[in-house]
């Protein structure tokens, strides 16, 4: 198997970090499309323009390498089905639904898919952006999630958005109409001079056109983005806490259930499973430039044996819980072989894997906290031990101080925040730092 070893930064895991179970920790793949028609000012993902001088080859080229790196990552299965797949970006639907064929054909073959996988794929409303919805059931992708923002042009045009309205409800209605059962509608609030009327007027429309779920987020001023260095004039911190008051009310008068932060599940839809895989501390294998994955590996049993012979490096499996991530821009991620030939059966050599670090005890329970107290319904206490391989012990004092704060439940089963500690969740954050 090819492989490119020798670009990891490693570091063992902490001795005293205990063995978990391996295979009943669920395992999802996150597939990342870096390319845009244009970048939004607010945007602080790993997504660029598209080259000028673009060519279907440059798809044809990356979807080779996304192949090669699943191939890479397959020991690391452990014998374990993929139950979800997440495609973002970017803008995933500009690549080619040809191109899609093959990516989903090659996966297949590389991974062990649940008969009930769930397969999203982010999106946009923009017709020139993306095949006809149907096409992409076709090659198994089942759950859309589409990049609204807002249904105000105004508001797009200051956004950097290059839909209009129009095209953003013909978008949704076009995914169901094509059989899509589950839409979610990305939307956004607590943007510039946004009236609270406006950002209800969004989830309404959402909803009438056929939303399923609704991702409803407060716009933040991140770094390295447009508006970070040139800032917009946002609502004060009295209308943002009025907007988002009012918004909640609306979505659960409209039957939508706020499992997390900003996810909300229609009456006929369920939650995502993909992200709440990530939310409960599960693995996931990481594909693309700059993709992120984190993975266990078992204790001497056999799958660690089988990682360690494909893998052909100690450091590999040690046991412990690994996060990794690819080189960020395409054309590192991309890396053609310059001795290669027309005739050459391998074109390109492994994509190269910037990252590979243990995560050691005291990361693990803030990391832990930080995706599991996300979900107003919490986890159950016993998936803290079986996901980081920690005991209850460790953390008790933590626990205790919060559930007389009046922050977390008091509970021997469930580990959730009160309606108090959703609103304060960075509180409870720092006890675990």
């Amino acid at each position: 198997m090819p492989n490119d070893l020798n670009t990891l930064s490693l570091t063992e895991p902490t001795t005293d970090t205990i063995a978990v179970d391996v295979i009943d920790i669920p395992l999802s793949l996150y597939i990342h499309i870096p390319w845009c028609v244009k970048k939004c000012p607010y945007c602080d993902f790993n997504s660029h323009e598209l080259p000028m001088d673009s060519e279907l080859s440059m798809y044809e080229e990356y979807v080779d390498t996304l192949l090669l790196d699943a191939a890479m990552q397959q020991p690391l299965t452990q014998g374990r089905e993929i139950g979800s797949i997440f495609i973002g970006g970017g803008t995933p639907s500009l690549l080619p639904i040809a191109q899609y064929q093959r990516l989903f054909i090659g996966l297949r073959t590389c991974f062990e898919f649940a008969e009930d996988i769930e397969i999203t794929m982010e999106a946009n409303p923009g017709t020139l952006e993306h095949a006809p919805f149907a096409q992409y059931l076709e090659v198994g992708i089942n759950r859309l999630s589409i990049g609204v923002q807002s249904f105000a042009a105004d508001k797009l045009k200051v956004l950097g958005r290059i839909h209009d309205p129009v095209q953003a409800l013909s978008a949704i209605r076009a995914a169901k109409a094509a059989g899509f059962v589950r839409v979610n509608v990305d939307l956004m609030h607590g943007l510039p001079q946004q009236t609270m009327n406006e950002a209800l007027e969004d989830i309404q429309m959402a909803h009438n056109a056929g939303a399923t779920h609704i991702s409803w987020y407060q716009l933040t001023i991140e770094p390295n983005t447009v508006f970070y260095r040139s800032q917009p004039i946002l609502p004060d911190e009295d209308n943002l806490a009025d907007i988002e008051q009012a918004g909640q009310a609306l979505l659960q008068q409209l039957g939508y259930n706020n499992y997390e932060v900003s996810a909300w599940a229609g009456a006929s839809d369920k939650p995502c499973r993909h992200n709440i895989n990530y939310w409960q501390f599960g693995d996931y294998l990481a594909i693309g430039a700059g993709a992120h994955g984190k993975v266990t590996i078992g204790r001497d049993d056999s799958n660690s044996s089988e990682v360690k012979d494909k893998m052909e490096d100690d450091l590999l499996v040690a046991s412990g819980i690994y996060r990794f991530s690819k080189s960020r821009l395409p054309k590192d991620y991309v890396v053609i072989n310059p001795d290669a030939t027309e005739m050459s059966d391998t074109r390109q050599i492994t994509p190269k894997m910037v990252g590979w670090q243990a995560i050691d005890q005291e990361e693990l329970v803030s990391e832990f906290m930080l995706n599991a107290l996300r979900l107003h319904g919490g986890v159950a206490w016993s998936l803290f031990e079986k996901r980081t391989g920690l005991t209850f012990d460790s953390i008790t004092e933590q626990v205790n101080s919060l559930v007389k704060q009046g922050l977390l439940v008091d509970s021997d089963t469930q580990l959730q925040p009160t309606v108090l500690g959703q609103r304060y969740l960075n509180q409870i954050l720092r006890a675990f730092l």
